[in-house]
């Protein structure tokens, strides 16, 4: 634990019933500030006993994408702050302020245009919001790979970026860990998404199980990752998946890239013949700036279904 001074001291790191969230979610604390994703408590997950920051009781109530704060006049120890590591969402509060921003600009110039006959610049949201999942999801079911796994709670979001190569169609769950990378690539993810594999990668049956999904591996090692990058495989082993002949091949990336939070990255790749012409493709990854949901993986290793 950290000592506050004055008599006080904060928990240790690690997960914690949610303060703002529903019965059985836990929120990663970092020893001073709240994260903003959150994952069901389940295997993986160990949960510290639950706790109230010092100033919690006087704080008014806020949403689970709201950042905490105090009045700068209050006095005394500050209470802990919950902020976004990165602009994950942009609220509704924000298009009303670039809304407002647009009302102002078109009452100052008069309906009319500058000199230049251009009207004036409005700055605009620099992402958008992706989409959400229902109320009351506990599962994902991906229809075209034949397969379902747990969904990982609030701060993820339904998978609706352009789909991945190594599958003919994508679904899954993910949320944006670093945006505005270098070299002209769009943005850094957390990800657990599946989709039937594609046939460039000559799967044959279940006894080339191994040898197709150690390929695709090595496929989205040079596609997704900034290199040069070292690999270490984790676990390459076969796997009985619901019943369903499968294999594991999981790995630790790591590189030293200027313009990247992280330098590193955990990565599994579950391949499941699911009684189909085309297996089914399981990808996760977390990069090591959030290597507090590492346990998510094996939580979801261990709960998928056939379909």
């Amino acid at each position: 634990m950290s000592d506050l001074g004055s008599g006080q001291r904060t928990p240790a790191p690690g997960w914690y019933p949610d303060p703002d969230g529903a019965p059985g979610t836990v929120r990663w604390w970092n020893g001073v500030t709240w994260s903003d994703v959150t994952t069901p408590a389940g295997p993986g997950v160990d949960v510290g006993r639950a706790f109230e920051p010092a100033d919690r009781a006087a704080q008014p109530p806020a949403s689970s994408w709201e950042s905490w704060g105090t009045d700068e006049d209050d006095e005394g120890p500050a209470s802990p702050l919950r902020t976004r590591r990165r602009p994950l969402l942009l609220g509704l509060g924000a298009l009303g302020v670039v809304l407002l921003l647009v009302l102002v600009a078109v009452l100052l110039d008069g309906g009319g245009s500058d000199a230049d006959g251009d009207p004036p610049p409005v700055a605009g949201p620099t992402s958008q919001p992706g989409n959400t999942f229902p109320p009351g999801t506990v599962r994902i079911f991906d229809e075209a790979a034949g397969i379902s796994y747990p969904f990982l709670g609030d701060g993820w979001l339904e998978w609706d970026r352009p789909y991945q190569d190594e599958t003919t169609e994508t679904a899954g769950q993910y949320f944006v860990t670093q945006e505005d990378l270098p070299g002209g690539f769009d943005v850094f993810i957390a990800q657990c998404t599946s989709g039937p594999l594609v046939d460039e990668y000559g799967y044959t049956g279940a006894s080339s199980l191994q040898a197709t999904v150690t390929a695709v591996a090595g496929s989205v090692r040079q596609l997704y990752y900034p290199g040069p990058n070292e690999q270490e495989v984790r676990r390459d082993e076969a796997l009985t998946v619901d019943g369903a002949p499968a294999w594991l091949y999981e790995f630790d990336l790591s590189w030293d890239e200027p313009g990247y939070d992280a330098s590193g990255e955990r990565a599994a790749l579950l391949l499941v013949d699911v009684g189909r012409a085309t297996p089914a493709l399981l990808y996760l990854s977390i990069p090591n700036t959030h290597a507090e949901l590492y346990g998510v993986i094996d939580r979801v290793l261990a709960d998928v279904d056939v379909l």
